[in-house]
This record gives C-alpha cells, sequence and structure tokens, in this order.
C-alpha cells in the first residue's frame, strides 16, 4: 500500500471533495416539530422521558457493561433510535421514522413508550442486567396511571424496539476480523504498554443510516517521506510527549478530557435538549439523529483505518530512523501522554464522531454560537464551550496534545464525520409532507 499511497492520495480527495460539495447543496430542512405534534408528544410528566433514559442508557452501557467508544455508539443508536419511532408514533408521524411507526391513535402514553422502547433494546443488548434492568423499567411505569393510555404506550415502545432488535441482528457487530500487522514504514502494529489489536469488526458492521461503509473516503496521511510528515511527528514528538515541556496545563487537561472513556458528549447531550428546551419529540429525534449519525462516522472511521492501516506516532517516533525521512530521527524511549488506542491511527475516530456531532448540533439547531459544557472523572475538570465550533477544534488538537494522534488524521476525521452528517440529513428524519 504505501507504494501507491500518493496517487490514492489524489483520488480519494476527489471523491471527498465532490461528496462534500454535493451536501453543501442540500436545503436546511426543519428542526423544530409543529406546535400540535409537540403537544401529542410532550410527556405526561415534568420529567422528559427521554431524557431520563438516556441516562439509564449509559448507565447500563458505561456503568455496569464498560463497553468500549466504538461499542457504545453502536447501543445508544439502538436504544434512542427505538425510543425517537415510538414517540414519532404517538406525535402522528410528522418526521420520517428510522425504522418502523407502530399503529398509534396520539392517546397512548408517551412516558409509558420511551420506557417500553428503551428497556426492550437495554434488555436484549445485556441480557446480565435483565433484572436489574426490570426494576427500572417497573419503576418507571409505576408512576404512570393505569388505563388504556398506559397501555397503548407500552405497546407502541415494545413493537419500536423489537423493530431495532430484530433489524440490527447479524449486522456484523463484534465480528471476527484483525487489522493487518505491516513491517513497512507507516504499517500500523500493535502499540504499548499492551500491545493489543482490538476492533476490527466495526468498519465492517452494517451502517445505521449509510447504504455502505466506504460511501465516503479520506485522502490519506502524508507520505512518510515527505515534509508535511516530518512536520506532523515533530509536533506530535513536541506537545505530545507523557514529559513535554512545552504542553500547557491546560491542553494536558483537554487531551485528558477529552480522552475520558466515560464521554461527556452523552451529558452535553443531555444538557443541551434541557438548556434548549426540547420537548419530548424534538428531544426524541435530535437524539436519535445525534447517535445514529456518530454511529455510522464511526463505522466509516473504521473501514478508512483497514483501508490506510497506518502506524501511530509511538510507533512512527520511536522507529523514525527506518522511515527514510532524513528530517526525522528515532527516540525509542519516547512515550505519549494518553495510552494509545489499540487500532490503526488514521483517520482519527474521535474526531470522526466529532466533527459528526457538532455538524448536527448546528444545524440542528441553526445556529453555531451555543454554551455548554461536560465534566470528566479522569481529568477532575469541567471544560466550558461557547460554540459547537470551538469544541471540535479543541479535540482536533486535544488528540495531537495526547500523543495518540498527528494532526491529519483529526482535520481528515472531522471532514469525513461531516459528510456523514450531510448524507444522514439529506436522506434521513426529515418532516414529512
Amino acid at each position: 500500500m504505501s507504494s501507491n499511497r500518493p496517487a490514492l492520495r489524489k483520488l480519494w480527495s476527489r471523491t471527498t471533495t465532490a461528496a462534500l460539495a454535493l451536501g453543501v447543496l442540500v436545503a436546511t430542512m426543519a428542526t423544530m416539530p409543529v406546535a400540535a405534534a409537540a403537544a401529542r408528544a410532550s410527556g405526561s410528566g415534568t420529567t422528559n422521558p427521554v431524557v431520563a433514559w438516556d441516562l439509564r442508557a449509559q448507565t447500563a452501557i458505561w456503568d455496569v457493561a464498560a463497553q468500549q467508544p466504538n461499542e457504545q455508539v453502536r447501543s445508544f443508536a439502538m436504544v434512542n433510535g427505538a425510543v425517537y419511532d415510538a414517540v414519532n408514533a404517538i406525535a402522528g408521524t410528522p418526521y420520517q421514522p428510522y425504522l418502523v411507526a407502530p399503529a398509534a391513535r396520539g392517546s397512548e402514553s408517551v412516558d409509558a413508550a420511551v420506557a417500553a422502547a428503551a428497556h426492550g433494546v437495554l434488555a436484549a443488548l445485556f441480557p446480565a442486567q435483565q433484572e436489574r434492568l426490570r426494576t427500572e423499567y417497573d419503576e418507571a411505569l409505576s408512576v404512570i396511571p393505569e388505563g388504556p393510555p398506559k397501555q397503548g404506550g407500552v405497546r407502541v415502545g415494545t413493537r419500536a424496539a423489537a423493530a431495532m432488535v430484530a433489524a440490527r441482528q447479524d449486522d456484523g457487530a463484534y465480528g471476527d476480523q484483525q487489522w493487518t500487522v505491516g513491517a513497512e514504514p507507516g504499517d500500523w502494529r500493535p502499540t504499548p504498554p499492551l500491545f493489543l489489536s482490538q476492533g476490527a469488526w466495526t468498519g465492517h458492521m452494517r451502517p445505521f443510516l449509510l447504504p455502505r461503509a466506504s460511501l465516503f473516503r479520506t485522502p490519506g496521511p502524508p507520505p512518510v517521506t515527505s515534509k508535511a510528515y516530518a512536520r506532523e511527528v515533530a509536533e506530535v514528538e513536541q506537545v505530545g510527549a507523557a514529559s513535554s515541556t512545552v504542553r500547557t496545563q491546560d491542553q494536558t487537561e483537554a487531551a485528558l478530557w477529552w480522552h475520558d472513556r466515560r464521554s461527556a458528549s452523552w451529558e452535553i447531550k443531555r444538557q443541551l435538549a434541557t438548556t434548549q428546551r426540547l420537548d419530548t419529540l424534538q428531544t426524541a429525534r435530535f437524539f436519535a439523529m445525534t447517535d445514529l449519525i456518530v454511529a455510522d462516522s464511526g463505522v466509516a472511521c473504521f473501514s478508512q483505518k483497514e483501508y490506510w492501516s497506518y502506524w501511530r506516532p509511538v510507533t512512527a517516533i520511536q522507529q523514525a530512523g527506518s522511515d527514510g525521512n532524513p528530517r526525522t530521527a528515532a527516540d525509542p524511549d519516547w512515550t505519549p501522554l494518553l495510552v494509545t488506542p489499540p487500532f490503526p491511527e488514521y483517520p482519527s475516530g474521535h474526531a470522526c464522531g466529532t466533527g459528526a456531532r457538532m455538524s448536527l448540533y448546528r444545524h440542528f439547531f441553526g445556529t453555531d454560537d451555543v454554551t455548554f459544557s461536560g465534566s470528566s472523572v479522569d481529568s477532575g475538570t469541567t471544560r466550558h464551550f461557547t460554540s459547537f465550533s470551538q469544541a471540535l477544534d479543541e479535540l482536533i488538537g486535544a488528540r495531537v496534545w495526547g500523543g495518540v494522534h498527528f494532526r491529519s488524521a483529526d482535520v481528515d476525521g472531522a471532514a469525513l464525520g461531516e459528510a456523514v452528517f450531510r448524507y444522514a440529513v439529506r436522506h434521513h428524519f426529515r418532516p414529512v409532507g
């Protein structure tokens, strides 16, 4: 692959540029539902049930199951995709369903439907948590008055969950694919300290929204003999080292904050639903759009990781003496600030997901200038942002400051995430009629 990489860079660059240009042509779709539909899906209580069940989903997905990021996004997408279909059906289907629009009269309890949809998916995903999840489900239903609305809501939610679980059967998740380990300069190989190889199945999983994982391509990393490559190595070698003297305290905290596997993005998603005063239907659509688009950005990203199979900074810096580039020099003792993820470097998975997420947020709310924050246990800090683009810019830098990515992997990953977002909003979740 190394010998034909420059030619492929030109091919993929043309392909990606054309795809992104096409995406720009899409007209801005309405992001807020009509008042009548919103009223019908406002929920029966003062607490937004979609927000409440997203938090319960986080408990199951992370606190108990401790899923890795490429696993987490699939689980959240399944839960909130089913919740959206249930709430959208009760509201009279003002938007395209994701999978189904269960028959509904509009009088069904939205709280019951959300509980049944979320619980149905979570119970299927995590059979070992059945008892705990059932207790949460029973508690949620116990505060809803008995009667036809409650029964109807359970029926609608159960059908939406069943459709989602059936749709994701044999979708390629947790397959036995393995990363290719190479020996040539630029080829990926397992990294210290654990030398693991994980997650290769992600690029082979059937997408939620895209027709295929390889729909969008990335231009590829700079050739290892180029000046651009040497500049990227020098940057991460200086600012991303565990013992760096040029990285600031704020950059260190940002690197740790963005690397936290608990993902502050979950908190931010719920925070935005609250601060922007979304009703239940708006929240269900917002969460489903976010989680399904982010999940597909991961599929697309890992497909490209497999294609380029590019080495990580720790390998590149320690073995720079064999890369054929006179502008680099080996440092066998160099180590990054963060533990390097166990899969190829290019493009950055975190940048793909954050690029998709922040693009969707800017589109959904019709502005880039929204204030939000998120906390991290790993860094012990809360970071504050005044715009979605500010958050994305920080993420691009943070992966370099952490020593786990070259800058081009972050920039190109963010562009790939945006391309996935543009395709998704052109083809899914659109207003009906």
